[in-house]
């Protein structure tokens, strides 16, 4: 076996896994079809290029179990987390970078690295030989989508996904809006004004209910069906549930106060955060939408604040492709038909930023370690790695299988010592737990047994 690893998909996980391996001394190709190939979401041809929103979520490590996902990378010399902090930008007690700077620093690193080449092309069928990782994402090009079913003898799964569009900030009204994190949250008073809040009075948000569910929608082809993600709904879905629904998600108004008229609190609130390091860009926060571009602009410029608002982008919808991992993957997560192909990112089942990265992180350490003949220790499912890991090789059933956010109920449970736990106790006494978890396995794997012959 060559001591080359070869990775489809320069994306979050993609890039991920480049990087541990070749820190590992293993030879690395990435095998990225943009800009070659376009994909309706994609605009540049950047590596890593973040493409739903520019958030990697909480960054509260002990609180939260994305949080303690993002300490675990970081231990682990992680190339996105390192990125991330580079190119942070302020959002309260979340980690939001400016998009654009980011891939464009993740590009650079992995170019710069003297183990890892970047060939710009389609790959279309499933490799035969040679170690592989297929890290293409939820846009896996159809040409090899259609080659993972016919190997896994199933249609693949799938669900749709949205974007949220992106506004100029110079074309909103700060007579009306005002900038302030959600209770105040961050450590510096540039955290803690992060966010614009746009505020609606009980007349407003109704009219703009009714805007948004006449709003002209995309259609879906014939014979698809839309399952979305409930983490990543349409705002149009959302409303279509119930008119208050929006009110009790993106848009509550609580934890927030309006100087512009502090005695009078707000029906609802449309939170926009800043999506560039210039301030010159803000994401209509949780705005994911399948409405028509012109219905769009129509509908959100209903918004106080947003009456003369300017898009940089607007939203849309895409199909989504993923694996049922935990039928068709090892431990390991490598294909049980072709054991030389390993799978990373959302393309296996999980969802979200960090998580993809994660399992990217995961799956170039394992094929390093492979190439090397060696063989890493289990990743304790204590760990948020190794809850997520061992959710899609086994842990979730396989007939009702559907993307999955890291989160504590994916844990084994905490000895409630002295009594029941409170919530906040319960979370820190996981991540407590983990912290130490993986140290102890960062130390095993950097000591990892010689494989059997």
């Amino acid at each position: 076996m060559t001591n080359t690893l070869h990775i489809i998909g320069g994306g979050l996980a993609g890039s991920e896994a480049a990087w541990q391996a070749a820190n590992q001394g293993i030879n690395v190709v990435i095998h990225e079809m943009r800009p070659k190939v376009e994909t309706f979401a994609h605009k540049t041809g950047h590596l890593a290029e973040m493409v739903c929103s520019n958030s990697f979520r909480s960054d509260d490590s002990e609180q939260n179990a994305v949080g303690l996902l993002h300490w675990e990378m970081r231990q682990a010399g992680g190339l996105i987390m390192e990125m991330g902090d580079i190119h942070r930008l302020p959002a309260g007690g979340a980690l939001a970078v400016d998009r654009d700077a980011f891939a464009q620093g993740v590009t650079e690193r992995l170019v710069a690295h003297p183990n890892i080449t970047v060939d710009y092309g389609e790959i279309c069928e499933l490799p035969s030989n040679g170690l592989w990782i297929i890290a293409t994402g939820p846009l896996t090009s159809g040409t090899l989508a259609q080659a993972i079913r016919v190997e896994t003898g199933e249609n693949a799964l799938a669900f749709f996904d949205a974007i949220a569009p992106i506004v100029y900030a110079e074309s909103i009204d700060m007579d009306v809006a005002w900038r302030q994190s959600r209770y105040d949250k961050g450590e510096t008073e540039e955290e803690r004004t992060a966010y614009l809040n746009c505020p609606m009075t009980k007349d407003q948000y109704e009219a703009f209910i009714d805007a948004l569910l006449a709003a002209d929608k995309a259609e879906f082809k014939e014979g698809e069906t839309a399952g979305y993600f409930d983490g990543c709904l349409p705002i149009e879905v959302m409303a279509e549930r119930g008119r208050e629904t929006l009110r009790f998600g993106p848009m509550k108004p609580v934890g927030l106060t309006n100087p512009h008229d502090p005695q009078t609190k707000a029906y609802a609130v449309v939170q926009l955060r800043r999506d560039n390091s210039l301030g010159t860009l803000y994401n209509i926060v949780g705005f994911q939408t399948k409405m028509k571009y012109g219905a769009q602009a129509e509908v959100f410029r209903t918004i106080p604040a947003l009456q003369d608002a300017s898009f940089a982008r607007l939203g849309g919808i895409h199909r989504n492709t993923f694996l049922n991992s935990p039928r068709f993957l090892d431990a390991e997560m490598r294909l049980k038909s072709r054991p030389n192909i390993r799978f990373a990112g959302q393309i296996t089942g999980v969802e979200g930023y960090v998580e993809s990265a994660a399992m990217g992180l995961l799956a170039g350490r394992m094929a390093a370690a492979e190439l090397k003949g060696q063989c890493l220790p289990a990743v304790p499912v204590t760990t948020a790695t190794g809850a997520l890991v061992t959710h899609i090789t086994g842990g979730a059933d396989a007939k009702t299988f559907q993307p999955m956010n890291v989160n504590f109920g994916l844990f084994p449970p905490v000895d409630a010592k002295g009594g029941r736990r409170g919530r906040r106790d319960r979370y820190k006494a996981y991540t407590d737990r983990a912290k130490v978890d993986w140290q102890a396995w960062l130390g095993d794997a950097d000591r990892p047994e010689m494989a059997a012959e």
